[in-house]
């Protein structure tokens, strides 16, 4: 399985500003995540911050916390947004998105972070439930977060690429 590390490439000044909080909680089972919505029992409707660190860790933060801050700064493996469901057996990841404009990560992030809901016990859905893409315009430079298939430029009217290009990232092996 392929996994790469995306780079934070939203705003420095975001980056300065939240790196006196603290890093998202660390998920490594069914217990953390329950103890993680009992501190923080508006992420049962709201949902949460999430981000797969470069071990293969989840951390989750409130929901209106910078991806950047939930990572400590680092480079991460996936990142986006969840949400719960409370079942008879617990807690279960009931949708998940990669929607993070500060790192941008692609669609086949889901394995990074599938494996990180794996390793923890935790039962979620088979694939993203919002899946976000996004690309950077060769001609002018802006992020574009495509919809509907639209691979057009919002800024020049340029063609988008269909690959992935927002920032270089590396293949990272997860032990």
């Amino acid at each position: 399985m392929d996994l790469y590390a995306y780079t934070y490439v939203g705003p420095e000044e975001i980056r300065r500003a939240v790196m006196a909080h603290p890093a998202g909680a660390s998920i490594r089972a069914q217990e953390d995540l329950d103890r993680w919505l009992q501190d923080h029992p508006e992420a049962g409707e709201e949902g949460a911050t999430w981000v797969v660190d470069l071990t293969g860790c989840l951390r989750l933060a409130p929901r209106r916390s910078e991806h950047v801050a939930c990572a400590g700064g680092e480079e991460v493996l996936a990142a986006g947004e969840l949400h719960f469901q409370r079942t008879a057996t617990g807690w279960v990841i009931a949708e998940a998105s990669n929607q993070s404009t500060g790192y941008c990560p692609d669609t086949d992030c889901w394995d990074a972070l599938s494996l990180a809901l794996t390793r923890a016990g935790l039962r979620g859905p088979p694939g993203f439930t919002h899946a976000i893409t996004f690309r950077r315009c060769t001609r002018c430079g802006e992020l574009n977060l495509v919809k509907e298939q639209w691979f057009v430029c919002m800024f020049c009217d340029a063609d988008l690429p269909a690959l992935w290009n927002v920032a270089p990232r590396r293949r990272v092996v997860v032990g």
